[in-house]
């Protein structure tokens, strides 16, 4: 086996209970190089790195690790392998320190076998020091920002002498300079001889970072390519199995109407202030600014999940009192949340009874739920947003990311509101998953919804805003309509400048 490759996985299958998730797999992987994993949700990347990091075991194929055979039927076996994964998830103990955690289960030894701490934390502060890292060696885990934790979470890898470290999904939610801060230890990693497997479905990000590409579709291998070989549309359609020619559909026929939601002087007097806005029928308004700018906490607000100190909430012209979210429902204001994991629907639960859960009002009997009656109805929004699942009955944790938002937005519009706010709504799903998506929001502003729109993708923001409000530091900085809007400038009112 040539020993340009550190890993090698071969003719990898794996199937679940009545489902083929992997078929004949390959996947080479260079010595010091950043390799991308590309596909839709479900096209099986999840379960090929699970396998390599020891959390599931293939049903057959081989791994082989610098031209060597191995068996990977646990983490530690993959550890023992140099195979490291840093989650999505970042699951550090949030109540140890840096250099705990970094050393945690695998804590240095003094001669008389008594752990020897002062070794361990003058080897973290050196490594801190070394990539220039503005993290104390005691602080708690907990009180790191996420782009601090993935720095511990790298330093663990490299204290356990990873060859491969997987990477997934890594900047879903850091700022651009986060971002750029992680793309320059990874780069440190390459000069090192490590090697990255990147999981993302930030393209940009890959054709900046990535030297190779493999793709998979629907759990089979499609090809591996040089990433200056490609370009994104190419990227996109290996993914999806056909051509994708505007990554944003185009608008349906609609009328903008009069101002449906208007916040006037609202404040919370800590993250954002004085704000004045409008949204009308039938319009998309999209809300752009760095992290921390307060575009979230603004609309959370506004649908009663936290605290105003001042200003007025007007719909249809006329005040009204949120004090929390039940007060939104009724006035037919809703927001489908950024971590829709945490605070969109209930994991455990199915798709029929995360749609109807806001209306059971609907169905109540003197003393029982109609359960005929509830199934009725969320079937109907079941079948319209074409959700792709074994039934009805499935689970929600168990679908795609695409497919759980369609659940959330079927939820929210089964009450059918006026104005809904969607806070990062294509945030980790696949560029397929996306537009449908797109082609959703759309189709609401046509059906005469007021849409608000928070994202953190620029070109997201550009392809589907009618008009585009920037905030910086809880205030709003500017506003550009559709046709005058660019990266430029937005980012330009989103670092607090001016436009000339």
């Amino acid at each position: 086996m040539s020993s340009e490759y550190v890993l090698q996985m071969q003719n990898i299958c794996k199937s679940f209970p009545g489902v083929k998730a992997l078929e004949h797999v390959d996947l080479n992987l260079r010595v010091g190089s950043v390799h991308a994993l590309l596909g839709e949700n479900g096209a099986g990347k999840s379960t090929l790195m699970k396998i390599l990091a020891g959390i599931y075991t293939a049903d057959s194929g081989e791994i082989l690790i610098q031209g060597q055979s191995v068996r990977i039927h646990s983490v530690d076996d993959a550890k023992r392998a140099g195979i490291v994964m840093i989650h999505q998830e970042l699951s550090g103990a949030a109540n140890l320190t840096v250099t705990e955690n970094i050393y945690l289960n695998e804590e240095l030894k003094g001669t008389l076998g008594f752990i020897d701490r002062k070794a361990m934390r003058r080897n973290v502060e050196q490594f801190l020091e070394k990539y220039n890292l503005h993290i104390s060696p005691d602080e708690k885990y907990g009180n790191l920002s996420v782009a601090q934790m993935q720095m511990v979470e790298i330093m663990k890898a490299i204290a356990k002498n990873a060859k491969v470290i997987i990477m997934d999904e890594p900047t879903s939610a850091l700022t651009l300079q986060e971002t750029q801060t992680l793309i320059e230890r990874i780069h440190e990693l390459k000069a090192r001889g490590i090697s990255v497997l990147y999981i993302s479905h930030k393209l940009e990000e890959i054709e900046q970072i990535c030297d190779e590409v493999t793709v998979l579709r629907d759990g089979k291998f499609v090809a591996t390519k040089a990433v200056k070989h490609l370009d994104r549309g190419e990227m996109i359609s290996m993914m999806v199995g056909r051509s994708i020619t505007n990554v944003f559909p185009q608008p349906e026929e609609k009328t903008i109407g009069d101002v449906a939601l208007e916040l006037r002087e609202l404040t919370d007097g800590k993250r954002f202030f004085d704000i004045n806005l409008s949204v009308r029928y039938g319009e998309i308004v999209g809300i752009s600014g760095l992290m921390g700018a307060g575009r979230s906490e603004l609309f959370r607000a506004v649908v009663g999940l936290d605290r105003m100190q001042g200003g007025q909430i007007l719909l249809d012209g006329k005040p009204v009192a949120i004090h929390c979210a039940a007060d939104a429902i009724r006035n037919k204001i809703v927001m489908v949340p950024e971590d829709r994991k945490k605070t969109g629907f209930v994991p455990r639960r199915s798709i029929v009874e995360n749609i109807s859960l806001p209306h059971l009002h609907r169905f109540r009997k003197p003393v029982f739920i109609d359960k005929k009656a509830e199934k009725a109805c969320a079937m109907e929004y079941y079948r319209a947003f074409n959700i792709k699942a074994s039934g009805p009955e499935q689970q929600v944790v168990s679908l795609s990311g695409g497919n759980q938002q369609k659940v959330i937005l079927a939820k929210w519009l089964m009450g059918e509101p006026k104005v809904i706010i969607l806070d990062e709504p294509t945030r980790g799903i696949d560029v397929g998953a996306k537009y449908e998506i797109y082609q959703m929001i759309h189709h609401l502003a046509a059906q005469g919804l007021a849409v608000v729109m928070i994202s953190s993708e620029l070109p997201e923001i550009l392809g589907m805003s009618d008009r585009i409000l920037v905030m910086h530091e809880g205030r709003l900085t500017g506003e550009l309509n559709r046709q005058e809007a660019t990266q430029e400038k937005i980012m330009t009112l989103a670092t607090g400048g001016e436009l000339t």
